[in-house]
């Protein structure tokens, strides 16, 4: 039976959870991701964990938070003025702002406290600081010519 190496493209399904084993994405919904091998199109150690298993095989994979999302950062929680923010909505927690940083690019901040004044935003990725486990499944393999 055919095993998954470098250059192949291959069809997976999979399940990701928190260390507290919160499901956090997978395929459940959307149904089995394609992604050819050796090109970075996933974590690199799901990458590895594919190399060399057939279809029908599973494999669970943990990625330290710090080769997922990266730790989450205090730096990254900013006050705004209530009073810079777009006026047609009312901000609520949870609701998501885009903002440009200093260098051009944007950043999306997440609404985690409102007050009269001010409005807290945390502009981590909602996985940073988790290491993630993923429960891998290798449908299929379509091997490179």
């Amino acid at each position: 039976m055919a095993q998954a190496k470098t250059g192949d493209t291959v069809v997976i399904n999979y399940t990701v959870r928190t260390g507290d084993g919160r499901v956090v994405g997978g395929t459940e919904q959307a149904g089995p991701q394609t992604l050819t091998l050796g090109k970075a199109e996933i974590f690199p150690a799901i990458e590895q964990a594919l190399e060399g298993m057939e279809a029908g095989g599973e494999k669970s994979v943990t990625i330290a938070s710090a080769d997922a999302f990266g730790p989450r950062k205090d730096e990254m929680i900013v006050e705004l003025p209530r009073a810079q923010l777009p006026q047609d909505q009312t901000p609520q927690p949870g609701m998501t702002l885009s903002a440009k940083q200093q260098d051009g690019s944007t950043v999306n901040l997440v609404i985690t406290d409102v007050s009269d004044e001010v409005v807290t935003a945390d502009g981590n990725h909602p996985l940073a600081g988790h290491d993630l486990h993923f429960g891998l499944t290798l449908v299929e393999i379509k091997e490179a010519a």
